[in-house]
């Protein structure tokens, strides 16, 4: 079971019915007990970096989400994905989960608009197991004006938008993150998912 983290800034129904759809049971919960009790749980996010770590917290989930990624898998996406850094910099320095090395700062792409919103090819940098599904030139989408900020240890794949920027990051065990969004990403993204219920 796949618990799908609802804290008021996130993109819930679209997530939950990508999962209906490969067959992957889910709930949609804010509930504490729900988030121990689940598999896997997964961390969407549409909105600012302060005000999604504003709401984790007035729902009692910081502590909760740091101790079960200790115990399963979690995948954050887009904001999900941002807010699993130390430290993020939209309108002001906001400490995140702190579950991956790095921060997020403005996406700065000469020459390219920002947001950075559109279909955009994936390379792999280091292999993980949600890369197994990607080859060279698979097409996710993208909507986001911020970007990851951390080491390479820590990118599984990568994106080029004016520069390279994180698309797929990972501590190297049960944290997950996507700056993309692999429910609206078709088939290529059903395939990330897929990965990752299997774990």
């Amino acid at each position: 079971m796949i618990t799908i983290i609802d804290y008021g800034a996130g993109n819930l129904f679209s997530v939950k019915n990508a999962l209906d759809f490969i067959g992957v049971e889910s709930v949609i919960s804010s509930a504490p007990d729900d988030l121990r009790a689940a598999d896997k749980l997964i961390l969407p996010g549409v909105g600012s970096f302060p005000d999604a770590m504003e709401k984790l917290h007035e729902h009692g989930l910081v502590d909760v989400i740091r101790e079960e990624t200790k115990k399963k898998p979690l995948l954050g996406i887009c904001l999900g994905m941002q807010i699993l850094f130390e430290k993020g910099y939209e309108f002001e320095e906001t400490d995140g989960l702190g579950l991956i090395p790095g921060k997020v700062d403005l996406l700065v792409a000469p020459g390219q608009k920002i947001p950075h919103m559109g279909w955009d090819s994936l390379t792999i940098l280091n292999p993980s197991p949600l890369s197994a599904s990607i080859t060279g030139g698979d097409m996710v989408y993208f909507v986001h004006s911020y970007k990851a900020v951390t080491d390479e240890q820590y990118i599984s794949m990568y994106t080029e938008y004016g520069q390279r920027v994180p698309a797929l990051v990972t501590d190297g065990a049960n944290v997950y993150g996507a700056q993309f969004h692999p429910e609206k990403s078709g088939s290529i993204g059903l395939g990330i998912l897929k990965s990752y219920a299997a774990l």
